[in-house]
């Protein structure tokens, strides 16, 4: 005789799959950097309404990740053999319909919270929250569904760099300044870059779903540069901006990641077509430089500020 000897999930580890919370990073690093801008501001700096920026943040993004599961399961885009979904629906652990409602709870707690924000400093927080929330919904949603044209790394290298970016710096000073955008194009670059890896390595399968990524238009040798000219143009950003004093010396700490990222970018560069689990991971090791550079990035910003 035999027994199930599978463990039994709790409902908060399915849910903590579901909502990936390694991906968080995607969204934090660019709080942190606009965050450590105001670091810089001469005026009143609101570090209280912080923590409430991060949450309503991470909020959007967990309502983003579920919307996307939900649309991409729909669409027949994730399958139970490719790679970036939670697979809980597919491992029967959620109903797609749980996964869309998780989605929307998120959705509306964080708009809730962002009433604070929008209380404190008016209504350019409030388009700034509504750009986002709309860039959210609409990544995978119709009628837009602009993932699915060919315009998901054009509109996350927006939303998640510059848009994060300055409305957390924005949220704390009541402020902005063109140098703020200026910082946030190296985040866009390396988040933009996540997405990127991503789609080269779904090629295949995004085809076959029937949909368009920048990756599937452009082919595996264009994405391949794509992916290069996102990873090495935010390292040359930070090099323009340190040449141009728009940052500290300090801000060049970034290159110590550059190790990780060359190694993504050999693995990359000698990827074949089919050969997709050799870049199985490649999205996550390009979120990892994301987090390495924007830590570095950070530390560069406090350096700058304090001595």
């Amino acid at each position: 005789m035999t027994t199930d000897t599978q463990p039994v999930r709790s409902r908060f580890s399915i849910w903590l799959q579901a909502v990936r919370p390694f991906s968080y990073t995607a969204h934090i690093v660019p709080i942190v950097v606009g965050a450590m801008l105001a670091l810089y501001y001469e005026g009143q700096v609101m570090w209280a309404l912080f923590p409430v920026v991060v949450v309503c943040s991470l909020l959007f993004h967990t309502g983003t990740n579920l919307l996307n599961d939900y649309f991409d399961y729909r669409k027949g885009v994730d399958q139970d053999y490719t790679y970036g979904s939670s697979k809980v629906v597919f491992e029967g652990l959620l109903t797609a319909r749980q996964v869309m409602a998780g989605g929307w709870v998120a959705y509306i707690i964080g708009i809730a919270l962002g009433f604070i924000l929008i209380w404190v400093r008016g209504l350019p927080m409030f388009y700034l929250g509504l750009v986002g929330f709309l860039g959210g919904v609409f990544y995978t949603a119709g009628p837009i569904a602009y993932k699915y044209h060919a315009l998901g790394d054009f509109l996350v290298f927006a939303l998640m760099g510059p848009l994060m970016v300055i409305g957390s710096y924005f949220a704390l000073t009541g402020s902005y300044e063109v140098s703020i955008l200026y910082v946030s194009l190296p985040v866009g670059f390396l988040v933009a870059a996540i997405l990127a890896s991503n789609n080269y390595r779904d090629i295949a399968h995004d085809t076959q779903a029937g949909i368009k990524t920048f990756a599937s238009v452009l082919g595996p040798a264009g994405a391949k540069v794509e992916y290069f000219v996102l990873v090495l143009g935010a390292y040359l950003a930070i090099v323009l901006m340190v040449v141009y004093q728009v940052v500290e010396l300090w801000a060049l700490l970034v290159f110590v990641s550059l190790p990780s990222a060359w190694k993504n970018l050999t693995a990359v560069r000698s990827n074949r077509p089919g050969e997709v689990e050799a870049v199985a991971l490649i999205d996550q090791q390009t979120a990892q430089v994301h987090l390495q550079f924007g830590i570095l990035l950070v530390v560069g910003l406090i350096l700058g500020a304090v001595i």
